[in-house]
């Protein structure tokens, strides 16, 4: 299993204090109504994935208890995780 980084889109977690399981559909995303949070992961409940917009979950990699699955990983998964780690970093240098 190699992990590097951030967990790859499709990867089923679950949370801790949490009976339901999440897919990761997405990474560093900005909460609607708070723009000055920035979250790692948003994701969707598994096995329905996407119903609609609130029902879309934020969350930090430490609030993960356990992965269940990891999404699928290629090269274009790899460089995109370096580019926007890159991109965190120059954000938070600036902030």
């Amino acid at each position: 299993m190699i992990i590097r980084g951030l967990l790859p889109i499709g990867s089923v977690v679950l949370l801790k204090d949490s009976v339901n399981k999440l897919m990761i559909a997405g990474v560093y995303q900005f909460q609607q109504t708070d723009t000055s949070k920035l979250w790692q992961y948003v994701g969707v409940l598994y096995p329905q994935g996407f119903l609609d917009p609130d029902s879309m979950y934020l969350f930090n990699a430490d609030q993960i208890d356990r992965v269940y699955m990891l999404g699928y990983q290629d090269e274009e998964h790899f460089a995109f995780i370096d580019e926007v780690t890159r991109a965190i970093e120059e954000l938070k240098q600036q902030n």
